[in-house]
């Protein structure tokens, strides 16, 4: 199967993580996506963020702790289900273009175009011709953002079988949970074997050089949260070095107007104060 090995048959956990670990990971990787997010808003870089995976298999925490700390009116998640009745009759990609992200913008897609080769294709909501055909449309889509100069980050989640399971039963034993369930769930659920098929085709089939394919193992959620994160910093701040963003002399000339502040007070102060602290001594 070429580089992808098929899906039920990867590594789902690789070391257990306490979570004093994972949240000191956490923080470092958000701090890292804001620097490159604010890098971004002051270059008017573009950037498509495609998340994939199964039910129940954790898309929706990796989204939320992706966005926590961002600067949230340049950050847009859209969240894809069932075509509406205007997107309905026209090419599936179109509802795609109308959400795609302006200059400095991040557009982070919760279910994505691979609807077409997945969903659509299994359940039959098109036709063989229109899913097959759709492989080629895709990467052309994706080649047009990029040559455009978007970047584009593709995550496919995955999860066993056992621990959708397991998450599933969590969900219903919950009330507050309970909206995650619906009946296409466990039509989904049913056809796994023809949804892993659908899976393998499209890493084989769209993993291109410009927008490459990044599995996430998530049986554990703590790893699949960090490791999702690094793939979007790494991917996000390729060929990228990170300054810090020179303040404005017209800015620093207005503040020291306004209060009397000038650049480097608050270390002046904070020497003065260990300094007293120390003759105190």
């Amino acid at each position: 199967m070429g580089k992808w090995p098929i899906l039920d048959e990867i590594e789902m956990i690789d070391r257990p993580i306490d979570e004093e670990d994972y949240e000191r990971g956490l923080k470092n990787l958000q701090k890292r996506l804001l620097d490159l997010k604010t890098h971004h808003r002051l270059t008017g870089t573009r950037v498509v963020i495609g998340m994939e995976g199964w039910d129940a298999a954790g898309k929706s925490g990796l989204i939320s702790r992706l966005v926590t700390g961002l600067e949230p009116k340049s950050v847009h998640v859209w969240r894809i289900g069932t075509p509406t009745p205007d997107e309905q009759g026209r090419h599936y990609l179109w509802r795609f273009w109308q959400h795609l992200p302006a200059p400095g913008n991040w557009a982070i897609f919760d279910r994505t175009w691979y609807g077409r080769v997945l969903v659509e294709r299994i359940e039959g909501f098109c036709g063989d011709d229109a899913w097959k055909r759709a492989y080629r449309e895709i990467n052309e889509f994706e080649r047009q953002l990029t040559d455009d100069g978007v970047h584009v980050v593709k995550l496919l989640v995955h999860i066993s079988a056992e621990e959708q399971e397991r998450r599933m039963i969590d969900r219903l034993s919950k009330p507050y949970k309970r909206f995650k369930i619906s009946l296409e769930d466990f039509r989904n659920i049913a056809k796994r074997k023809e949804y892993l098929q659908a899976y393998d085709d499209m890493l084989e089939r769209t993993d291109t050089d410009h927008a490459p394919w990044h599995v996430v193992a998530s049986d554990d959620k703590m790893q699949a949260r960090l490791k999702g994160l690094d793939i979007i910093a790494d991917e996000l701040g390729r060929g990228i070095k990170l300054t810090e963003h020179e303040l404005d002399p017209a800015i620093a000339e207005a503040a020291y107007e306004a209060w009397g502040w000038r650049l480097g007070d608050e270390k002046k102060k904070k020497n003065n104060n260990n300094k007293k602290d120390s003759d105190k001594k």
